[in-house]
């Protein structure tokens, strides 16, 4: 039982680090890359000893001044439900990466270990269970500020995150319907096999307008251009206006944390999660013929950076789409979620299940 207990602190402590330092990194990625999409230098000032590493500093640079700056309470609000608000929202996104799974199960010490924090044979119910508490610290934001701006940027939250949960909820059925399963290693494991004998059989292949639906739905849900209307800077500044010091920097992060979340998502249910292409347990097996193989933690080396590469390469796309779209008016959101996606996605399901059905 100990031994158990050792493994998963440890898995824990290694995936909330690799986590955090993520989203650090994005922090200066979104600078830089937006840097360079409008040919300017970024963030390039700070520096340690006059070394400037590319801008890296700035990250210690952002954590120094949001721990030392004044922590402001609005006269009028709920001092409680401010101070909880924040850390709320980051409590749950942090939680609902417990049950991505990260890489296959490996042995240690004879003993068998999945590579996911918290494995459950209901992983995806988790995580959108995870995802819909995160709502509350949002709300409970805009609710004790006592400003009408930071309640509007509320309720505005509260209804996007509603309504684009339903529809990535109802984009991810035709999924399940294929691969009968909401154990994410077991959807990533089924992804490792082929169609024709040499196609793999990942959720992108399988469910491309799902693909499309749950992409445009999580980006929705991270609450950030095109779709920040919560925050709507030149409208009404958002829930988190009368926020400072680390309280904002708690809901900075949950917002690149939400994009890592995204990502994650999308690599895991689309594009094989931890799967190397004719990757199994004991090396690669290419569909002509030869076979390479290789030893254990080889192949779990393989596949955490393919999962790790994945998770980079949708958070470079989803900071592109970032700085690439201007911002939607509330009626055009309202419209995309309930008159677009949502009968799109049910169309999905029939046309999953007419499929399933004939072939």
């Amino acid at each position: 039982m100990w031994f158990d207990v050792l493994i998963a602190a440890i898995k824990a402590l290694v995936f909330v680090s690799a986590l955090l330092g993520l989203t650090s990194f994005l922090t200066w990625q979104e600078r830089k890359q937006s840097a360079v999409m409008q040919d300017r230098l970024g963030a390039n000032r700070a520096d340690i000893f006059g070394i400037r590493a590319f801008g890296l500093f700035h990250i210690i640079a952002d954590a120094l001044k949001m721990f030392f700056k004044e922590d402001y309470v609005p006269p009028g609000g709920d001092r409680l439900l401010h101070t909880m608000a924040p850390f709320v929202a980051l409590f749950f996104a942090v939680m609902s990466f417990a049950a991505i799974p990260f890489g296959d199960t490996v042995t240690v010490a004879g003993h068998q270990t999945e590579l996911v924090v918290f494995p459950l044979n209901v992983g995806l119910l988790f995580i959108f269970a995870m995802m819909s508490m995160g709502i509350y610290g949002v709300f409970l934001a805009g609710f004790s500020s006592n400003n009408k701006y930071a309640f509007l940027g509320g309720l505005r939250a509260s209804s996007q995150m509603i309504s684009y949960e339903i529809t990535m909820g109802a984009t991810l059925v035709g999924l399940l319907m294929i691969f009968g399963t909401l154990d994410l290693n077991e959807i990533n494991r089924s992804q490792g096999q082929l169609l024709w004998g040499w196609l793999p059989k990942w959720g992108i292949i399988l469910q491309p307008l799902g693909f499309l639906l749950f992409l445009t739905a999580g980006i929705a849900e991270t609450k950030r251009i095109p779709f920040d209307l919560p925050e709507g800077e030149s409208e009404i500044i958002g829930y988190f206006v009368e926020y400072s010091s680390m309280k904002f920097g708690a809901f900075f992060m949950t917002d690149f944390i939400e994009t890592i979340l995204v990502a994650a998502l999308v690599s895991t249910l689309f594009f094989g999660g931890w799967q190397v292409p004719y990757l199994q347990a004991d090396g690669f097996h290419l569909p002509w013929g030869p076979t390479i193989l290789l030893g254990q933690w080889t192949v779990t080396a393989l596949q955490l950076a393919a999962f790790g590469a994945k998770v980079f390469f949708f958070c470079w796309f989803l900071l592109l789409v970032r700085w690439t779209l201007p911002r939607f008016r509330y009626d055009q959101l309202m419209h995309l979620g309930w008159k677009i996606m949502l009968p799109l996605s049910v169309v999905n399901i029939f046309l999953t299940g007419a499929a399933l059905l004939l072939l």
